[in-house]
């Protein structure tokens, strides 16, 4: 007996694994909000918001030559504030590729100053989200091809 429970780490004795995961005890969770309509491309999006979204199609992965759009990155952007003399905020919604990415915070800084130097938009902040987890089906079809040109089997 080696003194494990399979409440441990999700491991069992045997090396399966237990059907349930074992929640981090420093890690605060909540469900988060459903995203429907998956890669999120900014299609449709006009004015201030559209702006955005170009601005950070214009923003690559630091580990590969791929818009972070196209990478499938960017869930959602959301402009408040766009009436004549208010204050006009950008929202990036966005996740990173795994949890533990070595470039979050310059990534992150590099987005929300992206988006807060689009014209009309007074300050901007970035969301950072898990759910849903970044996979590679939310890379596009132009993010796909990026990819096959920079040499990943995609």
């Amino acid at each position: 007996m080696s003194g494990r429970s399979d409440l441990d780490d999700g491991v069992r004795e045997d090396g399966t694994f237990s059907e349930e995961p074992t929640p981090c005890a420093y890690t605060e969770y909540r469900e988060g909000e459903g995203h429907t309509e998956l890669p999120n491309t900014g299609e449709g999006s006009e004015g201030i918001e559209a702006r955005v979204w170009e601005t950070l199609y214009g923003i690559e992965d630091p580990e590969m030559p791929v818009s972070i759009v196209d990478l499938g990155l960017i869930y959602d952007v959301a402009v408040e504030g766009t009436e004549e003399g208010g204050e006009t905020h950008a929202t990036v919604t966005m996740t990173l590729t795994y949890t533990g990415c070595p470039a979050r915070k310059m990534l992150t800084d590099e987005i929300r100053e992206a988006a807060a130097s689009v014209d009309g938009v007074d300050s901007a902040e970035i969301r950072l989200v898990w759910s849903p987890e970044w996979s590679i089906d939310l890379v596009t079809e132009r993010g796909r091809e990026s990819l096959r040109e920079f040499g990943l089997s995609v």
